[in-house]
């Protein structure tokens, strides 16, 4: 569950990038009043968290007995 969570959370974040990137538009900025509003900041933080968690993702064993990847 919490890898599900920190995937959708790294999701928002890299398409919050992307829109910076193409658009020079922070959403989360736009959504909560500015990149320098606490809760920007807050929201800012926990997307970096997840990312970090998402990190551990990379390197978890799924060659586990009975895991079946659909084959």
């Amino acid at each position: 569950m919490m890898d599900k969570i920190a995937l959708i959370l790294s999701i928002i974040g890299g398409l919050n990038w992307g829109s910076i990137g193409l658009f020079q538009f922070d959403i989360v900025a736009w959504i909560f009043g500015g990149q320098d509003s606490m809760i920007s900041r807050i929201v800012y933080a926990i997307v970096g968290i997840a990312s970090i968690w998402c990190i551990s993702i990379l390197f978890k064993n799924t060659d586990k007995k009975g895991y079946d990847a659909g084959h």
